[in-house]
């Protein structure tokens, strides 16, 4: 019944990974940030490149655990205003 919100909850899914929101703003800084790391990856050595590229990957699953994090928040509020309508009907 659960499985859905369980997976953000168990962390076995990540928001950012679903969603793919057809905003073009969103595409403008997708497209920023993969001309900034082309323009990395010339500049630095390897490792150093490679260092960048794990922060990256870290700072996206941060993002995703916030996400998840608000979302399961924001449904809890919803579902206590819920009840407290219908407590009080």
């Amino acid at each position: 019944m659960y499985e859905y919100l369980g997976g953000f909850i168990l962390w076995k899914r990540y928001p950012s990974e679903r969603t793919k929101p057809k905003n073009p703003e969103l595409e403008l800084v997708h497209q920023k940030i993969s001309a900034s790391m082309k323009a990395l990856k010339a500049k630095l050595s390897e490792q150093d490149y490679e260092l960048i590229e794990e922060l990256s990957d870290l700072n996206d699953v941060l993002i995703s655990i916030l996400s998840a994090s608000d979302y399961i928040s924001g449904y809890k509020a919803g579902a206590l205003t819920i009840i407290e309508i219908i407590d009080g009907i």
